[in-house]
């Protein structure tokens, strides 16, 4: 179908014969993706018809999420190894023309920063250190206690471009960055908080980047989990998944909207969690 054929098409959104609209909306449906930029420029040409322009929003938010419900589905059915993907994928859905090159960028930013004091041969321990000197005090990440459940917290673009982050967002950020330097560090899903595991077979401890980088014990853990008034898993102690992280962060979506009564961009999101936990 040609450009011509295209607009002629979005014309007949605002024909009175609700038939008419419905069989137009569903042929350009079927086009996906590449219809979008046609919709946009339509959009742009008919501002003196709020009515065409509200039709051709909706139309355009239908097919990027669709868009985000595919690429996430892919993304966990080929293996959901590369978890900045998986976060880019979130991102999409309200920033559609966000490039994952840029998020990339940063994080080689970052690495390369972090590199230039980083030895293989340090302790551990002194590894974090450096991370969080770069992390803290170079990038100036912080927690973003002011607004805790804003939904820019779950977008990795935003948490880079405001240096704030919910607990989750920026061990993501860390962990991202800490696997570039081959620390073998991954995430740790406990109850109403995210934190990071350092785990090899001859030492185990974790990382609260939420609390600038503060390392812990396994029996620290344990005491939150009784002040939590729960019952100790395995879970609570041991890696989690990318497709974890990603699950967790959509949860984390959710509620954002939710708590803006933003009751449709939720139930999305929800859908899109189901579809992941299926």
């Amino acid at each position: 179908m040609n450009e011509s054929e295209i607009k002629a098409l979005v014309t007949l959104l605002d024909d009175d014969d609700r038939e008419v609209v419905q069989h137009v909306e569903k042929h350009l449906r079927t086009l996906g993706r590449t219809v979008i930029p046609l919709l946009e420029d339509r959009w742009q040409e008919n501002g003196l018809n709020p009515n065409l322009q509200k039709k051709i929003e909706d139309l355009i938010h239908d097919l990027q999420y669709n868009l985000v419900r595919e690429r996430l589905l892919t993304w966990k059915n080929n293996g959901h190894q590369d978890l900045l993907e998986g976060m880019w994928i979130i991102a999409t859905y309200q920033y559609p023309d966000l490039n994952i090159d840029k998020l990339k960028e940063y994080i080689n930013d970052m690495y390369f920063d972090t590199w230039l004091e980083f030895r293989d041969d340090m302790h551990p321990h002194d590894q974090v250190r450096v991370l969080n000197q770069i992390f803290f005090d170079k990038y100036k990440f912080l927690p973003n206690t002011k607004n805790f459940h804003a939904a820019a917290n779950s977008m990795l673009n935003q948490v880079f471009d405001l240096r704030k982050g919910n607990p989750i967002s920026l061990c993501v950020v860390y962990l991202l960055v800490a696997k570039r330097l081959g620390m073998p560090v991954s995430g740790v899903n406990l109850p109403s908080l995210f934190v990071l595991t350092y785990k090899t077979p001859q030492l185990q401890f974790y990382i609260n980047i939420f609390n600038r980088g503060l390392i812990f014990s396994k029996i620290d853990i344990g005491n939150y989990i009784k002040q939590m008034h729960l019952q100790p898993q395995d879970s609570f102690y041991q890696p989690c998944s990318n497709l974890d992280i990603v699950c967790r962060v959509l949860r984390n979506l959710v509620v954002a909207f939710e708590k803006v009564a933003d009751i449709e961009r939720a139930k999305e999101v929800d859908e899109i969690l189901k579809l992941l936990i299926d």
